[in-house]
């Protein structure tokens, strides 16, 4: 019985480790959406009217993107 109790912790350990190392890459994986929304609404922010019609926006669609915080799609 002693022998059975140490196998199933032995395999718990890999379901922990795995859980730990998916939460990891779900964390920098968010992190790097954050950075990715915050360096393109600083560039979409200066943008002018003539860039702003080439990628079919006009200011309001632009002020209302650079106005959301960096959490927010």
């Amino acid at each position: 019985m002693a022998g059975w109790h140490n196998t199933a912790r032995s395999h718990a350990a890999p379901d922990i480790a795995g859980t730990l190392l998916a939460l990891a890459n779900r964390g920098l994986a968010v992190f790097a959406a954050w950075r990715f929304r915050v360096r393109s609404r600083r560039q979409l922010a200066v943008m002018d009217d003539h860039q702003l019609r080439d990628i079919g926006l006009d200011r309001f669609a632009r002020d209302w993107e650079v106005g959301k915080p960096f959490w927010r799609r």
